[in-house]
Parts: structure tokens; C-alpha cells; sequence
């Protein structure tokens, strides 16, 4: 947590004892911590504090191993794929280059699956670092006479083969950098790399965290809250509620956090995408 010191400077204090202790006062009987892969760690770290806590996996990113999928994550990409759709009609009808910019800092799984859904003729995702050159032929081949036009999807993380991500100063006790921008970046970086197409960039940023869920996050939700109920009230504490193989379980936080859920090279989706002629650029 970020302390203000008198000289106006921070520093960064645990104040983890803190919360265990007040929450202890205060006699609650347990607690449930909805979130995503930081916040199921945070479970983690307080339940070995001896706080009683579950936790509900709930994040746009998709990005918890333990659980087949994460509430949140469809309503995303369906919110991204409208986008997607409409911004198609505009480039087929003036011949452009779109990109469209979505979230995704390690995990690229809202990109791919709004790609496949939108017929993207090109997606770039964080586990794959793509080529420029290659995207400018690719793209370079969709035009005939200045005629012809072009639909990339780029999640937030995405970097090239040579080069870094696109990145700038986080806030104040976060451990992560702020992201954003990599659309700008991709369309410069084809310009300069001889697209001869006129490219336009579209950042969807927040817009994919609200609005109203779609029917699968709200059953799935509603399921997670159940069997996080029925946790509680067995005393069963120090785990997260998980969908796998089509059934609503649990796993311990410390299986939770220990890995990351990120797209595959060689999985299934991603082959599909490349028989579908979708371009990672690799």
C-alpha cells in the first residue's frame, strides 16, 4: 500500500496484518473476494494470515488456469466482437486498414476469440510476437488497384518480435504498468514498414468492462456464488470455485494461483484461427 511520507516522497507498506486484525475485530464469519488472478493471490496471502475466505473467479481476461472460464469474460468479448462488426462495415466501405485495440496484458484470449467471431484477417496476442513485414505482405495482398480492406484485432499486450510492449508508468502501488496504446503503435509501425493503405486505429478500453452481462456470465456467476456459499457453510475455506468439464467444483488457492492461463501456440483455437487464414504475424 502506498504511504505518503512527510518529505512528500512514497513508500510502499504491507498492511496486511492490519486488515487480518480489523477484519478479526469486526467478527466476520468469512469472506468471499471476487476478482482475477492478482486478486486470487491476495486470497491467498490472507488465508494464510488465517482470514476465512473463498474466492469467486471474475475477470475479463480469462486468465486463472484453475477454472475452465472466468464470469465476465464473455459478456467482454461479445462487447468487442459488436465493436469489431461495425467497424468491417466501414472499412470494406472506404477501403481501410482498422485496427481494433483490446484488453489482454499477458493473455490474449479476448482478441483471439473476438477474431474468430468477427473474421479478422489479422489477430496479435501477447504469446506470439509477430513480424512486421509479414503483416505488411499480408495486408499489401487485400488491395488491388487501391481497392480492398483490412480488419486486425491487437489485445492490449501484444509486442513484435523485435521490439517491447507498449507501456507506460503505472500508479502509485500498483505492480503492474499501464498498457494502452499498442494500436497507434502497430499502425506506425506498418506505415513505416511500406503498408500503402490508409489505416484508422480504435481503442475499445473500458467500454469492454461494462454494460450488460450476456446470459452465460450471469448463470456462470450465479453458479459461483452458490457453491461459494455452500463453502462457507462447511467451513471449507481456502478455496476458489471453478468451472471444469462442465461442473461447478473447487480448488485449493494455492492451485488457483500457480500458473497462469494463457493461450497455447499450438492449441486447438489457435490452429483453427490459422486454418480460418487469420495472420498472428509469426
Amino acid at each position: 500500500f502506498p504511504v505518503v511520507q512527510p518529505d512528500g516522497s512514497v513508500q510502499m507498506a504491507d498492511r496486511s496484518d492490519d486488515l487480518v486484525k480489523r477484519l478479526k475485530e469486526l467478527k466476520f464469519d468469512a469472506i468471499v473476494n471476487i476478482g482475477g488472478d492478482g486478486s486470487q493471490k491476495i486470497s491467498k496471502a490472507l488465508y494464510d494470515k488465517g482470514l476465512p475466505i473463498i474466492g469467486v473467479p471474475k475477470t475479463i481476461d480469462n486468465d486463472l488456469a484453475a477454472t475452465d472460464v472466468t464470469f465476465g469474460f464473455q459478456t467482454a468479448v461479445q462487447i468487442a466482437t459488436d465493436s469489431f462488426d461495425k467497424l468491417v462495415t466501414t472499412a470494406e466501405s472506404h477501403h481501410r486498414v482498422m485496427i481494433m485495440e483490446v484488453m489482454g496484458r499477458d493473455a490474449g484470449w479476448i482478441a483471439l476469440h473476438t477474431a474468430i467471431a468477427g473474421g479478422a484477417e489479422i489477430c496479435l496476442i501477447p504469446e506470439i510476437p509477430y513480424d512486421i513485414h509479414k503483416l505488411v505482405r499480408r495486408l499489401n495482398l487485400r488491395y488491388k488497384k487501391g481497392r480492398g480492406f483490412a480488419n486486425i484485432v491487437v489485445a492490449e499486450g501484444a509486442k513484435p518480435k523485435e521490439g517491447t510492449i507498449t507501456s507506460r508508468t503505472g500508479d502509485k502501488g500498483s505492480e503492474h504498468v499501464r498498457l494502452g496504446g499498442v494500436a497507434y503503435q502497430l499502425s506506425q509501425q506498418l506505415k513505416d514498414a511500406g503498408c500503402k493503405a490508409e489505416i484508422r486505429e480504435t481503442v475499445l478500453g473500458h467500454v469492454q468492462r461494462g454494460g450488460t452481462p450476456v446470459a452465460f456470465d450471469r448463470v456462470l456467476a450465479t453458479l459461483f456464488g452458490v457453491k461459494a456459499f455452500e463453502l462457507v457453510l462447511a467451513n471449507d475455506f481456502g478455496k476458489m470455485v471453478s468451472f471444469r468439464n462442465n461442473t461447478i467444483t473447487a480448488v485449493t488457492l494455492e492451485e488457483a494461483t500457480s500458473s497462469h492461463h494463457v493461450v497455447e501456440k499450438d492449441s486447438y483455437l489457435v490452429q483453427a484461427a490459422k486454418g480460418l487464414n487469420i495472420s498472428f504475424g509469426d
